[in-house]
């Protein structure tokens, strides 16, 4: 998908996506109980809660975890409550930046963000400022095994698939539309195809070359990700695979 999200690519390359277990962990809970709050607690007749409840399974989360999440979602046990904020930024020249955060504390949240944007060189944004870089897709991420690329390629675009990325050494990322994200998901499981992952992901419609700033503004972005709150960080930049060969040997 032209546009790619490049961030995604790097903390893959890096080990760096969720490297903390338990930082990992929290990220999945929340997101299944707000999953259960705003839609039941069933997975069956609840598509982001399945998805949700997937994702912990696929990353070894124990089901007496998964299941008390859940009831504290759905009010059958007390709990935190979460609610979903959107903070946008500018990163070294000029890259836009966008933060998902799910919190009890939105003053919390917003001054940990705000300091993160201006400890480490970005500037904190009003909402709107660089929401139009991006555009919402669904993000299903396949293991390749033993696949044969063209056919499962052919396959993904018959279950509703937009496009596939292969650059991915371990799995072939799957790019749908919102509204097709849950059939898609669905059909591809049908079909027996083993999902590593499968969330809503934000896709630049442009990227800014980064290579001279590439240190700095990868160390905005994990030190936004690192926050508690922090859901997910999108980033539209370009960094040339020469640049991250050196920064990988560092």
């Amino acid at each position: 998908m032209s546009g790619h999200n490049k961030w995604s690519s790097i903390k893959h390359k890096k080990g760096a996506a969720d490297a903390k277990r338990g930082r990992l962990f929290t990220r999945l809970v929340k997101e299944v109980i707000v999953a259960a709050r705003d839609g039941g607690g069933d997975p069956n007749m609840n598509p982001r809660l399945r998805t949700a409840v997937n994702n912990c399974r696929n990353a070894n989360m124990p089901q007496a975890n998964i299941e008390r999440a859940i009831k504290r979602g759905t009010g059958e046990i007390d709990g935190i409550s979460y609610d979903s904020y959107i903070y946008e930024g500018y990163g070294h020249n000029g890259v836009a930046i966008m933060v998902e955060a799910l919190t009890d504390n939105k003053n919390r949240t917003v001054a940990e963000v705000r300091h993160i944007f201006g400890k480490y060189g970005g500037s904190f944004a009003d909402n709107g400022a660089v929401a139009w870089v991006f555009e919402q897709k669904g993000l299903i991420t396949v293991l390749k095994e033993d696949l044969d690329e063209d056919e499962f390629m052919m396959a993904a675009l018959d279950c509703g698939a937009e496009d596939i990325e292969t650059d991915n050494p371990d799995c072939f990322e799957v790019y749908t539309s919102v509204n097709d994200f849950h059939t898609v998901q669905r059909a591809l499981e049908d079909a027996g195809f083993r999902i590593d992952q499968a969330e809503l992901t934000r896709v630049p419609n442009s990227t800014v070359k980064a290579d001279d700033v590439a240190e700095k503004l990868l160390r905005l972005l994990e030190k936004l990700e690192e926050c508690d709150d922090v859901q997910k960080v999108y980033a539209n930049f370009d960094i040339s695979d020469e640049v991250m060969e050196r920064l990988e040997q560092n």
